[in-house]
């Protein structure tokens, strides 16, 4: 624990692979009593009412409704990244303690990332770099064939601010560009990427080239892509994921790259994480895994943090809330 005469913050912890990034810490401690859940579940009765705020990086520490009724003076619960699947919001409301997170920060990293994956798998850059190190290899062969992505037909299902950066970054690469989303973009916003709205998701399967999930998991979307969805896309398709593994239907997936029902796919994200290391998507050709990367970059997480931190202060100052989630 640090200065006492700071607000306190629960975080998960000061190090290690579950805690904050360490090159906060100090940055924090600069505004923050920082105590960790360790040092809380020692001592309840004295830490809970000093804990004002909590900090969630990685989507830790969890919120449970025994933590909440823990905390008697929280205020604001701050959550690195965009995604809020490990959020009970309506928990939250139910206690009145506000929810902020940091989807602006993420949105042009993940974006990167997106088209990254996008662009290793159409052209096989994995498989490429494991032939060309190979002590096996003694010729190059003349067949190694890739998929084009200059002109190809993009579908991107969640045009929130990370869909919308793919289809800036596409755009580039002359790409067509179609997007399903539970509401339609402005007019203006389409014709500024070229984009072309699709009302009907089984439209956007059956015409593109690229299908890219960068939708959030809710209810609604959890198991979005199945066998009956892989089945409408192209057999020269390929899907990338950058929203949430339970987007999809993993096992369906592993039987669609198995059998040639779509050409390849690209993950960032998968469920669980990391996956089982017996499981076969680690075993297939076709299959490009990054360990839920998309913010990871030195700049996006440092911006993450500088925004939790401006959420907490204003939170706790009785000030408009940057980034507040507006709770249901």
């Amino acid at each position: 624990m640090g200065d006492q005469d700071l607000p306190g913050v629960l975080v998960s912890d000061l190090e290690g692979p579950h805690g904050i990034c360490e090159d906060h810490a100090e940055d924090l401690k600069r505004h923050f009593n920082l105590i960790t859940m360790q040092d809380f579940l020692e001592n309840k009765a004295q830490l809970g009412p000093q804990i004002q705020a909590v900090y969630i990086w990685c989507g830790r520490p969890a919120v449970s409704q025994e933590l909440l009724h823990s905390l008697p003076s929280l205020k604001i619960v701050a959550s690195a990244g965009a995604g809020l699947d490990h959020l009970d919001l309506g928990l939250m409301a139910s206690f009145g303690v506000k929810v902020a997170n940091t989807p602006h920060a993420v949105s042009s990293p993940t974006a990167d990332l997106g088209m990254a994956l996008l662009l290793a798998a159409a052209r096989r850059v994995v498989e490429g770099h494991q032939l060309a190190v190979s002590p096996h290899t003694e010729n190059f062969p003349t067949d190694y064939m890739g998929q084009q992505v200059t002109g190809a037909t993009l579908g991107i299902i969640g045009m929130g601010s990370i869909g919308y950066k793919i289809a800036q970054r596409a755009r580039a690469f002359e790409m067509k560009i179609v997007y399903h989303n539970r509401k339609r973009r402005k007019l203006e916003e389409e014709e500024a990427v070229g984009a072309i709205y699709c009302e009907r998701l089984d439209d956007l399967l059956q015409w593109s080239d690229f299908v890219m999930l960068a939708v959030s998991l809710t209810p609604q979307t959890q198991g979005l892509i199945r066998k009956r969805e892989l089945r409408l896309m192209k057999p020269t398709a390929i899907l990338v994921n950058i929203g949430r593994g339970l987007l999809v239907d993993q096992e369906a997936l592993v039987e669609a790259l198995q059998t040639g029902l779509i050409k390849a796919a690209a993950l960032d994200v998968t469920y669980p994480e990391p996956l089982p290391r017996d499981h076969p998507l680690l075993e297939l050709k076709n299959v490009i895994l990054t360990p839920h990367i998309g913010s990871a970059t030195h700049q996006a997480r440092r911006q993450m943090m500088e925004n939790l931190v401006e959420s907490i202060l204003a939170s706790l100052s009785g000030l408009p809330i940057p980034n507040e989630v507006l709770l249901k």
